[in-house]
């Protein structure tokens, strides 16, 4: 319709994620749909699972309703964090029961990959948030898949560990984290000593709930514009490896700096080829070429092979003359990372190193 490929259009020429999924959300009609949560105050918990309800056209512009009435909450379509009730049949998504226990991927026993307690905007997400995702960026089923795990990740797990009480560590605290979103949240609250009307304390949760949001999109915005990108050219660059060297245990990437470890290890597991690429060759910001050893997976600085001990922290003309290879520019001290003029070079150090 004209009206969808005004929105397309608009969509195109939106430079941040969080706006092109801003104009999705506007251009969905009105739900007529009621979501409850419960009164008084109030936590990321409920204020984020709210706003990702609101996402989809099912619960498009619903209205909040606060309250711990069980006949108010009877009367809405769906309900989160309150009646001590978790049944996705009835749309109710409780956690705060006795004998609760639901993790994103697992049951009781805790057997799945995750293994953090679900707060109710996990709840959510577990049930709703591939179709979240999908309706916010539009993405493939297997890109959905892929982005439900990782935010759930690097977002909404920590959000569920600290309403359910979980610590992020065993023994003594260091020091005191109060920047994130729950604890930003927990601010727009009334102070204990500030007087407000319920009329007040909803106005606040919506403004939470926004707050919740923006984070969100944030981060996931992150993630679809960086982060699925990366797998992707990591993705074609372990497809054509091969055709950069005989051995198939090199890769070229496009850039240095994108995120590429973890894409690798995930993407050697899917493809079958675990723990054989050993380096990756990109051009850096001055236009030097790297030669950089792949660490082997849950550690930061064993190398599955390094670069040769005889090179190690030498430069230039003395590097170039150890190693046989012109125009050489450095090795680390670590045998991590080396450098060359040109792609040829680093691709002889890699070689070299592997006919050791």
């Amino acid at each position: 319709t004209n009206k969808q490929q005004a929105l397309h259009f608009k969509l195109s020429h939106m430079a941040t994620f969080p706006e092109r999924a801003a104009a999705r959300r506007a251009a969905l009609p009105p739900s007529g749909k009621t979501i409850g949560t419960h009164s008084g105050g109030f936590q990321a918990d409920e204020a984020l699972g709210c706003w990702m309800l609101r996402q989809l056209p099912t619960y498009a512009q619903a209205k909040i309703v606060r309250s711990r009435d069980k006949e108010v909450l009877d009367k809405c379509d769906i309900v989160i964090d309150v009646g001590d009730i978790y049944d996705p049949s009835k749309l109710r998504f409780d956690h705060h029961q006795r004998g609760f226990f639901e993790t994103l991927d697992g049951d009781k026993e805790g057997n799945g990959r995750w293994k953090t307690k679900l707060s109710a905007s996990g709840l959510i997400y577990k049930h709703f948030g591939r179709e979240i995702i999908a309706q916010l960026a539009e993405t493939s089923p297997e890109d959905t898949e892929l982005l439900w795990a990782e935010h759930y990740t690097q977002f909404m797990e920590g959000i569920d560990g600290k309403d359910n009480g979980i610590e992020m560590y065993e023994g003594a605290r260091r020091y005191r984290e109060s920047s994130d979103l729950s604890c930003r949240i927990g601010r727009m609250n009334p102070r204990w000593n500030e007087t407000v009307d319920d009329a007040e304390r909803d106005r606040r949760f919506e403004l939470a709930s926004e707050r919740c949001g923006a984070d969100f999109l944030e981060a996931l915005g992150e993630l679809v514009d960086g982060w699925l990108t990366a797998r992707a050219l990591v993705k074609k660059a372990l497809e054509e490896r091969n055709q950069v060297h005989a051995s198939g245990k090199i890769l070229v990437l496009e850039s240095g700096g994108m995120p590429w470890k973890e894409h690798l290890y995930s993407l050697e597991r899917e493809l079958a080829l675990p723990g054989q690429i050993m380096f990756v060759l990109f051009v850096d910001s001055s236009g030097m070429w790297r030669v950089q050893a792949v660490t082997v997976e849950g550690t930061d600085f064993q190398n599955r092979l390094s670069l040769p001990e005889p090179w190690r922290g030498l430069r230039n003309e003395e590097l170039s003359q150890k190693a046989g290879i012109p125009d050489c520019c450095f090795v680390h001290n670590a045998g991590f990372i080396g450098g060359h003029k040109t792609f040829e070079g680093a691709l002889a150090m890699a070689d070299a190193t592997l006919k050791l």
